[in-house]
C-alpha cells in the first residue's frame, strides 16, 4: 500500500512557493489516492493537472499500481483545515454543533483554538411591541462542532 505520508510530502514539495494549501490526502487500501487542495480564489483545473503529473512523476507504477484523483475541496463541503476558515472570513457559513443545533452567520475570525461567527437573532426589547434583529458574536472551539461549511447563497 502506498504511504499517505509519502504522498503528503510530494504534495508539500509542489505547494512550496504557491498560494495553494493542502486540505486532505487519503489513500484507500486498494491504493486509490485522493488529494484535495484549495486556494483563496478557487482552484484551477490546470493546477490540478500539474499537481497530478508531479505526483505521478514521483511515484513508480511499476513498483505499485494506484489510482490518482487531484481536485479542490468541494464547495459546500465541511472545512477540514484552518486555512479554509481563514479564507472564508467575512463570508456566510453554516455550523452544526455537537448538540445538533444548526446556525448560520458570518465568519468573523478564526485561529488555531477557535472561531467566531456573527449571527442575527430577534430580541424583543423591554416595552417594545415588536422584536428587532440584533447581532451577536458566538465563539466556538473546533471540538464543539460537527462541521462548519461555506453557505452557498443565490440572493
Amino acid at each position: 500500500m502506498i504511504d499517505k505520508n509519502v504522498v503528503t510530502r510530494i504534495v508539500d514539495e509542489w505547494l512550496e512557493g504557491k498560494d495553494y494549501f493542502l486540505v486532505d490526502v487519503t489513500v484507500s487500501p486498494d491504493d486509490k489516492i485522493v488529494v484535495e487542495i484549495d486556494h483563496a480564489e478557487g482552484v484551477w483545473i490546470d493546477d490540478c493537472v500539474e499537481l497530478s503529473r508531479y505526483i505521478e512523476s514521483k511515484l513508480d507504477r511499476e513498483e505499485e499500481d494506484y489510482e490518482l484523483e487531484v481536485g479542490s475541496a468541494g464547495i459546500g463541503q465541511p472545512f477540514k483545515v484552518l486555512q479554509q476558515y481563514l479564507i472564508h472570513i467575512g463570508k456566510e457559513v453554516e455550523i452544526l454543533t455537537k448538540e445538533g443545533k444548526k446556525l448560520e452567520g458570518v465568519l468573523k475570525d478564526a485561529n488555531e483554538e477557535n472561531f467566531t461567527v456573527t449571527i442575527e437573532k430577534k430580541v424583543k426589547p423591554e416595552g417594545a411591541k415588536r422584536p428587532k434583529l440584533v447581532e451577536e458574536n458566538i465563539t466556538f472551539a473546533y471540538d464543539e462542532i460537527k462541521y462548519t461549511k461555506y453557505l452557498i447563497s443565490f440572493k
